[in-house]
């Protein structure tokens, strides 16, 4: 019964733990990394075709984004998650596929004008994404589901995103159970159309975020509508565009929720018939999600709103650009509007066109709504740079550069401690990831010191006994250095293709011999072939 910490470890993004037990392999998580980390991540403890499930807390990609990889390399396990993040990451990872393959277009389109630049290969395909997303299962809220002989889990809505969830894994070994909850990202309290976290009462040990572990967030929600619509007033009078630059899924919901609010109560009375677009097809498809999952996972402002019949994400003015003729006619229309659009942290996607439109106008403002990652375009424009590259061009920044404050679906400090502190009896250990390496470790230091939790912040690669609770290996953080790569990204894919051939070898032993013998001569055959 061992757990490896893989990934978001000391870092934000990539979050990945690694479970063994009652003889199965098992992941919380596989997301992908985002913006520049500090640390290397360590090599997947087995084979991804040796992997028979993953546990997901939710669908934001650096949670999920990762999925398709682990089936391009061979896993063919199932995917357990709620019912809501099936709904999601059957048109997110669809959306990360299509990323991947359009970025590798782009490289491999730059690299015929240059002699010596070997074509690339998408991470991953859009039959990747399908294939792992045939693999999910749906469970609801709160209802215990056996994985298999040994192992149950069961999800609590933790208030992050529609779907979002801590999850509790029960193992059972040699007649010794052990439980261990994952926190997933813990939710603020008195967010729009979505619930507040739920609590988690009994564990053996905990796994939990920390993003926001070394500060407090600047207001509450009160605030955010009246601030919202400073920012586009102040705009608008000097006739520029505001540019928000907001992921796809949650954040520019509760973005639209505020925007209805400030049409509703004439908040910008001399501009009350503007526009808003949202620029993202994955934005749209995401709002028809929360639409459906509104009796499971809206909460009671939301509900009031619907008992009324107002829809709270429509408004008059609301325009939705899908086809990118319709992105492209956006900014040849000179009237002041609010213009969202992802990715969130500006690394992808069409807001990178209308940053390249509007940066430059000293009358526009980009206003962030969300956390941005060390290295991102997203946190360089906060930081105050004067010139950022689009699209191989120069951009000056003459833009009025915002955020608005306050406006995280993560807890602040005190959420997380409220969370942690809620547990009945203190865990034997809590272990704390997905931060960046100051907040892990001034969050798991405050645990120790300030509320009496044997608390800890792993490296990537640190593996833990879960019978006894001792590290039996404590890794070391290892920087990230430039590597040359050492392998084709192709060859890479005939890697994995043969790591799942030995997965697939495996299980079937114990079947009869014939069909057994019939197997080993088509390898054999195959073999013979490219020998």
């Amino acid at each position: 019964m061992k757990l490896t910490f893989v990934g978001a470890d000391h870092q934000v993004t990539g979050s990945c733990h690694f479970l063994q037990a009652c003889g199965k392999n098992m992941l919380v998580d596989c997301g992908m990394q985002q913006g520049s980390n500090p640390f290397e991540c360590c090599e997947m403890p087995v084979d991804e075709a040796q992997i028979d499930y993953v546990f997901l807390t939710h669908a934001h990609v650096d949670h999920s984004g990762n999925l398709p990889l682990l089936y391009a390399r061979g896993f063919r396990g199932r995917v357990f998650t709620t019912e809501a993040s099936a709904d999601l990451c059957s048109i997110m990872l669809r959306d990360c596929a299509h990323i991947q393959m359009q970025e590798a277009e782009w490289k491999n389109r730059k690299a015929k004008r240059h002699s010596g630049i070997e074509p690339v290969e998408p991470a991953y395909t859009m039959e990747d994404a399908d294939g792992v997303i045939r693999n999910i299962v749906p469970c609801a809220y709160n209802q215990n589901v056996e994985i298999s002989d040994g192992i149950w889990i069961r999800f609590t809505d933790v208030g992050h995103l529609l779907g979002s969830a801590s999850i509790e894994v029960w193992l059972t070994e040699d007649g010794v159970t052990k439980k261990i909850v994952f926190s997933g990202d813990i939710g603020n309290k008195n967010q729009p159309l979505i619930k507040d976290p739920i609590y988690t009462k009994e564990a053996d040990y905990v796994v939990m975020e920390a993003t926001y572990g070394d500060r407090y967030h600047a207001k509450q929600k009160e605030g955010y509508v009246s601030d919202l619509a400073e920012v586009i007033n102040k705009t608008f009078a000097r006739g520029g565009n505001v540019v928000i630059p907001s992921f796809a899924v949650g954040r520019t919901q509760e973005i639209l929720y505020f925007l209805r609010k400030i049409k509703a109560d004439n908040l910008i009375p001399d501009f009350p018939r503007f526009e808003v677009y949202v620029d993202s097809p994955l934005a749209v498809e995401a709002t028809g999600v929360f639409q459906k999952n509104i009796y499971t996972c809206f909460d009671e402002e939301a509900m009031e709103l619907v008992r009324k019949g107002i829809n709270p994400l429509n408004f008059p003015g609301l325009k939705l650009a899908i086809t990118s003729e319709e992105s492209k006619e956006i900014n040849f229309d000179m009237a002041p509007k609010v213009i969202i659009s992802a990715s969130g942290m500006c690394e992808a996607g069409r807001i990178r066109h209308h940053l390249k439109h509007n940066l430059w106008r000293p009358e526009c403002t980009i206003l962030f709504v969300g956390y941005q990652a060390a290295g991102t375009l997203g946190r360089i424009l906060i930081e105050g740079a004067d010139e950022v590259k689009l699209f191989g061009e120069p951009v000056e920044v003459r833009a009025k550069i915002m955020q608005l404050p306050g406006l995280s679906g993560h807890a602040d400090k005190g959420g997380l401690l409220e969370w942690v502190n809620a547990f009945a009896h203190k865990p034997a250990k809590v272990f704390v990831v997905h931060g960046e390496d100051t907040a892990c470790s001034l969050f798991a230091e405050c645990l120790r010191h300030e509320h009496g939790h044997d608390a800890y912040a792993p490296y990537s690669g640190t593996r833990v006994d879960l019978m006894t609770g001792a590290i039996e290996f404590e890794a070391s953080p290892v920087a990230v250095k430039k590597r040359l790569r050492s392998v084709s990204d192709v060859f890479a894919r005939l890697l994995a293709a043969g790591q799942r051939l030995i997965a697939v070898i495996y299980k079937n032993e114990g079947k009869p011999n014939k069909d057994l013998a019939r197997f080993a001569d088509q390898i054999n055959s195959l073999a013979d072939k490219y020998e």
